[in-house]
């Protein structure tokens, strides 16, 4: 009964994301070929987590957190990280210097460390402990760092075009990419203090 409820909720949270995602192809701000640089790594993901599903089922907790992720970057695709209205709104109210949504989006990110620690205590021999939450960290940290590495180089193979940009994000931050990866490793720490529901999931599923 547990189990088809977890699949129950799974399935629901499938749904919001293939809603957003339906949402967000409809008339991108920013076109296409932002839409789609933005995009395709959760694409890519979601496509790898329903075709192993039934081979190999995650927590609630992990999908919980992989939707949100996900969607965010939907919508960052939609409108680019640097135009979403919300954190327009907000730059405009509190005269701030830049649309915040990338770096709420590389804070909230941290949530990864979750999903990772989860996959390393079920696929590896590794257990509870303060050295498999530090490996999670820095795989984390690497995927972060990857990321960034991959939007260096669309700059130089898109010759710095209007996409390119607006997939980059900097908003004339020469600091942007060290900034991104501060506020991911401050989210995957302070991610780190919610494992214990990670654990009670795990324990209930055995």
């Amino acid at each position: 009964m547990a189990r088809k409820k977890g699949s129950s909720i799974h399935f629901f949270l499938l749904l919001v994301v293939m809603l957003v995602l339906i949402w967000s192809l409809i008339k991108p701000e920013e076109g296409y070929r932002v839409l789609s640089m933005e995009t395709l790594p959760s694409v890519v993901v979601l496509i790898f987590l329903i075709s192993t599903y039934n081979r190999f089922r995650l927590t609630t907790v992990s999908y919980v957190i992989i939707s949100l992720l996900v969607i965010l970057t939907f919508i960052g695709g939609h409108y680019s990280y640097s135009r979403v209205p919300l954190f327009t709104w907000i730059k405009d109210y509190f005269d701030l210097q830049r649309n915040y949504y990338d770096r709420f989006g590389h804070f909230l990110k941290g949530l990864m460390v979750i999903v990772i620690i989860e996959i390393l205590l079920r696929k590896t021999v590794l257990l509870k402990s303060k050295t498999t939450n530090f490996i999670a960290l820095c795989i984390t940290l690497a995927i972060g760092a990857l990321y960034e590495i991959i939007e260096w180089a669309s700059t130089k193979i898109g010759k710095e075009g209007k996409a390119t940009k607006d997939f980059l994000g900097m908003q004339g931050d020469i600091w942007d990419s060290q900034k991104d990866m501060a506020l991911l490793l401050v989210g995957s720490i302070l991610s780190l203090f919610f494992t214990k529901i990670l654990y009670k999931k795990l324990e209930k599923s055995r």
